[in-house]
């Protein structure tokens, strides 16, 4: 399995387990988890306007997680932290300056 592929699992997995409901867990999550591989914001990558329309959606569909997410962590950045991992966007990301206790950045 490629590593794009166990990450990809991993996310939607940890997402799925956060669900509100099957919509969210057999639909959104995976969406989130494939989106999530990609190399902008995730924000931008779901096709949002801005992070604040982004995090009320997740909040709808995630409502723990929402809770959980420190406010200054981006989402991306929060769940690969969950599952203990580095998102590959942010290896060449031009944000990480910005981005709440970024790994990279601190590395």
């Amino acid at each position: 399995m490629k590593e794009q592929e166990i990450m990809f699992h991993e996310i939607n997995t940890y997402l799925q387990k956060h669900a509100a409901d099957e919509t969210a867990r057999e639909h959104i999550a995976p969406f989130i988890a494939q989106k999530s591989l990609q190399m902008n914001h995730l924000y931008e990558d779901l096709g949002f306007k801005s992070r604040s329309q982004m995090g009320a959606y997740m909040a709808f569909h995630f409502p723990k997680l929402a809770t959980m997410k420190p406010k200054e962590k981006l989402w991306k950045k929060f769940l690969y932290d969950e599952i203990g991992r580095v998102a590959p966007a942010c290896v060449s990301c031009k944000d990480q300056e910005h981005c709440f206790s970024c790994i990279i950045a601190s590395a």
